[in-house]
C-alpha cells in the first residue's frame, strides 16, 4: 500500500478493524458450534430433558435429527424456524 493511498483510507481503518473483529468471531462460534464434543453434550442434555418429560418425543426427534446431521456433515444445517 502506497503512502496516499494509505493516507486517503486512513478514515476506513476502524472500519476495517470491525470487519476483522467480526470475522475472527464468527470463526470462533462456528468452530464452537460445530465442534462434536459440544454437539455430544447437546444430545446428552436432549436425551436428559426427554427422560425428565420436558419435552416430548416429536420434539426430541427433530432436535436429534438437526444435532446428528451436524455431526456428520459439519456444516450448517437451516433451523426450521419452530420454537417451542
Amino acid at each position: 500500500m502506497g503512502l496516499l493511498s494509505g493516507v486517503l483510507l486512513l478514515p476506513l481503518a476502524p472500519v476495517r478493524g470491525v470487519v476483522w473483529i467480526s470475522d475472527r468471531l464468527i470463526d470462533a462460534a462456528e468452530a464452537e458450534l460445530y465442534d462434536p464434543a459440544v454437539i455430544r453434550v447437546q444430545l446428552s442434555e436432549l436425551n436428559r430433558a426427554l427422560d425428565d418429560g420436558e419435552i416430548d418425543l416429536a420434539r426430541f426427534e427433530r432436535e436429534e435429527e438437526r444435532l446428528l446431521d451436524i455431526l456428520d456433515r459439519k456444516s450448517p444445517v437451516p433451523a426450521s424456524g419452530v420454537r417451542p
